[in-house]
């Protein structure tokens, strides 16, 4: 009997010391995770619920509350003007839609420029900012950077047409950097899902003062129009940009060296005999 009684302690003393080894690891473990999980808010920060949309949302698609959410995004990584209020990205005194600007996958965080205001249209006249126009520039697989350039884009537009040259009389074809830094608002354009490739546009709409539009319509109308990409992020100002066909191929003008001018002779016609004959004199003036 007192045989079984020690049999019987000595296994609950190895069950119990089993458990605490197995507590002490488990302890262990639950302590590590912890200690992770704050090194890890340490590095991300706070996170912040923001909403993004849970579908693929195309230019001019209606928003409505069925096609977004909310995710838990770095406080501290919060793109500018990013909606965390409900109540700000859908007024509640406002039954107006608002309409997607820019094309958003699943998960995109929902901004201001990607969206309109509450009513107002996804057309052309959402993206115009006041005193702005639209512009439209005609182009081909060269002069529109083949077909790369989207909604967003900044680019440089270049003037290529004939003009005076340094000589006089002379008519030479030139090319002007003309507007710098242009944005870019509508493409005539469309993606191929199928096969990744690209139609080219025939015109790119770009927002300009009155007074651009009136040069760009001008150069338009005397000249052929090109489009230099701007990288992002750029914001280098180009100054007065010109290459005419001389400077290109490195010929320096000459002047028009003029002809000397016939030296003066002055005569008088006497008569001599029946015979009329011209005798040079000196002249006077």
């Amino acid at each position: 009997m007192r045989m079984m009684f020690g049999l019987v302690l000595i296994v609950g003393l190895a069950l119990a010391g089993l458990a605490v080894y197995m507590a002490q690891g488990y302890i262990s473990q639950t302590q590590t995770a912890l200690q992770r999980e704050k090194e890890m808010r340490a590095k991300t920060g706070p996170l912040v619920e923001v909403f993004v949309v849970n579908k693929p949302r195309a230019y001019g698609d209606l928003l409505t509350k069925d096609d977004v959410e909310k995710i838990y995004w770095p406080e501290k990584s919060l793109p500018e003007g990013i909606f965390r209020d409900e109540a700000l990205l859908f007024p509640e005194d406002g039954k107006e839609p608002r309409y997607v600007l820019r094309q958003m996958e699943k998960y995109d965080p929902i901004l201001p420029v990607k969206i309109t205001e509450p009513g107002q249209s996804a057309g052309l006249t959402g993206q115009l900012a006041k005193g702005m126009r639209a512009f439209a520039i005609k182009v081909d697989v060269s002069t529109g950077v083949s077909g790369f350039v989207q909604p967003g884009d900044r680019v440089d537009i270049y003037w290529t047409g004939s003009g005076p040259g340094s000589v006089a009389g002379a008519t030479v074809e030139f090319t002007r950097l003309i507007e710098s830094g242009v944005n870019i608002i509508a493409v005539d354009q469309t993606a191929d899902n199928g096969n990744g490739g690209a139609m080219v546009a025939r015109t790119v709409t770009v927002a300009a003062s009155p007074e651009e539009v009136a040069r760009l319509a001008q150069a338009q109308a005397t000249g052929r129009l090109a489009l230099s990409l701007v990288g992002m992020g750029d914001e280098t100002v180009n100054g007065r940009i010109e290459v005419d066909q001389m400077g290109l191929l490195g010929i320096e003008a000459t002047a028009e060296v003029a002809a000397p001018e016939a030296e003066k002779v002055c005569s008088v016609r006497t008569r001599k005999g029946s015979d009329i004959v011209e005798m040079p004199i000196p002249c006077t003036n």
